[in-house]
This record gives C-alpha cells, sequence and structure tokens, in this order.
C-alpha cells in the first residue's frame, strides 16, 4: 500500500499516515513560472494499491489539477489500483441544474478523476448523496456523524440537547446525529433570496430551555449558520453550537462567526485551517485521521467500509 499526498491538506495526509503506521510516498508536486503542476513520484510504485489524499479545496482549481496530474503519474508508474480519497469533495454544491443553461460540475469533475484513471474513489459527507452516482467507479462516501457524536457526548450533558437543521435539506443527516445521541429534532426553515444570503422564516419544534445543536455538512459564508443561530435564541434556546464536517468558511466568515450567537462551532479537519481559523476564539476542530485512516485500511484489504458507521 501506498499514500500519496498533494498539497491541499499536509497535515491531514500525514495524521492519517500516522494512523496507519505508514510512510508518505516521496513525491514531489510543484509548478512552473506559469502555475502549471508538475508531479514526480520518487518511489517504485509499480503494482502497488495507491491512495491519493487530496481535499478539492480553496484553491479548488489547483487542488482539483494536482489530484488528476497525481493520478496520471501513478498510472503510467503502473500502480495496480488507484484510490482517489477525497476527504472535502469540491464542486459537490453544484449536484443538479440550478436554472436554464447551467451545468452539472459535480458530473464533471466525476467524469475528470475516473477519466484520469481512479479505480475507487473515498469520500466523506458529501453535500448531496446521489453525487456517488455520479462516478462510474465504486464511490464509498464516510460519514463524519460518529465522530462528532463522540465529541458531543465528552463535551455535553445529552439531557436538555436538541439537535437542529439549519435547513430542511439537511433533515436526514440532522435526524442521523440525533438518533445517534438520543435528542429530539428541530429545523430551521428558510428562505434564501440569492446565493451566499439567507433569511430565517421560522423554527419547527419546541427549543425553550434547551442546548441546541446546529448540524450540517458545509460552512461557507456562514450567514445561515448565524441567522439560525440568532434565531434560535430569540425563541428562547439556552444557547446555540454547530457541528459541521466541511469548514469552507470564505471571505468574512471567520469574523462573522466570531460576532455571532454562536458559542462554539466545531469543525473537521477535511479542510486545512487558515490562520484565521486557527486563531479564532469560537472555531474548535476535531480530527477525521482515525475515521478515513481505518476506511483506506479496510479498503486495501477488501473489508466492509460500511460496517464503520453502525
Amino acid at each position: 500500500m501506498k499514500l500519496v499526498a498533494g498539497n491541499s491538506n499536509r497535515a491531514l495526509a500525514e495524521a492519517i499516515a500516522g494512523y496507519l503506521d505508514l510512510p508518505l510516498t516521496q513525491c514531489t508536486v510543484r509548478r512552473f513560472a506559469d502555475q502549471e503542476v508538475f508531479v514526480e513520484i520518487k518511489e517504485n510504485v509499480r503494482g502497488a494499491d495507491a491512495f491519493v489524499i487530496q481535499s478539492t479545496s480553496y484553491p479548488a482549481n489547483d487542488n482539483l489539477m494536482e489530484l488528476l496530474i497525481i493520478i496520471d503519474a501513478l498510472l503510467r508508474a503502473s500502480a495496480r489500483r488507484i484510490t482517489a480519497v477525497i476527504p472535502y469533495f469540491g464542486y459537490a454544491r453544484q449536484d443538479r441544474k440550478m436554472g436554464g443553461r447551467t451545468p452539472i460540475s459535480a458530473k464533471l469533475v466525476a467524469n475528470m478523476i475516473h477519466r484520469a484513471g481512479a479505480d475507487r474513489v473515498l469520500t466523506m459527507d458529501l453535500h448531496a448523496g446521489q453525487i456517488q452516482g455520479f462516478f462510474d467507479i465504486p464511490t464509498d462516501n464516510l460519514y463524519v456523524a460518529p465522530v462528532m457524536s463522540r465529541d458531543i457526548r465528552e463535551r455535553y450533558s445529552l439531557d436538555n440537547l436538541m439537535v437542529v437543521s439549519p435547513d430542511v435539506g439537511g433533515v436526514v443527516r440532522a435526524r442521523d446525529l440525533a438518533k445517534r445521541i438520543d435528542a429530539p429534532l428541530a429545523i430551521v426553515d428558510k428562505r434564501r433570496e440569492r446565493p451566499g444570503e439567507s433569511e430565517v422564516m421560522n423554527i419547527i419544534g419546541d427549543v425553550q430551555g434547551r442546548d441546541c445543536l446546529l448540524f450540517d455538512d458545509i460552512v461557507d459564508s456562514a450567514g445561515t449558520l448565524c441567522n439560525a443561530a440568532e434565531a434560535l435564541i430569540a425563541a428562547k434556546a439556552n444557547r446555540v453550537s454547530a457541528y459541521i464536517t466541511h469548514g469552507v468558511l470564505s471571505g468574512g466568515a471567520t469574523a462573522r462567526v466570531e460576532t455571532s450567537m454562536l458559542d462554539e462551532l466545531v469543525i473537521s479537519d477535511s479542510i486545512e485551517a487558515t490562520e484565521a481559523v486557527r486563531s479564532a476564539d469560537k472555531i474548535r476542530m476535531v480530527s477525521i485521521a482515525t475515521l478515513i485512516g481505518e476506511a483506506i485500511s479496510r479498503t486495501a484489504l477488501d473489508k466492509s467500509v460500511s460496517s464503520l458507521f453502525y
């Protein structure tokens, strides 16, 4: 087995390698003067079961090209099997036509990864489950809920908790977490006027006196989360925290979280933290290295991956 890391999240790749007690394969990923990506695998990988660890987070296009070129380099070096390990799958929010003459970019990216030479894909908390069907190769979608539920049990009294979905589309995800910690569920009903902005309309469920946990897959501008927290406090919730898988946190999102009604925002390390995120008082990261490392191990040994979530 060979682990190959791109530049998108080196810290996570090293943590995964540490869990598997396996060194990262020596690999050069650099750029020419015009920013073309160049990759050189510096070890023999002929006949190897290769795993490429690369989130397609900001800068999404650069990191995606790194992933594709690493896959191509491994293919041409005669690796036996190549698995693209993508903790955060960029372009996942473009999973359907939003209007006339618009693309389905998630499908395009899936095609590119397949055509580059990947034999399998291992990712986590896809924005929409149907994206698995965009790939014509086996695709495992890991869930962060077991990691988050363990953290919640260690830090909260479960007697007064209520899990809250920040929108109707995330109800299934939030219900799964609620079931794991045996907590009731509430829903924030919102209307989005334009991309990047949201208006909270109503709280479905009685949150009065409750410690509320917002649970979702992606936090980008953080507008939805902060509006939801404000609405929950207005509905007499005791306090509000948020557990989110992928901390995109673009633009002024970190500052928005710091001045919001949220007590805490917990994110996974699927995306490498910026300096602003690392220095934020209200943002905390939990590691998914063990989860992904175990999934990689089971894939290499042809064992069940889905049993990780029961």
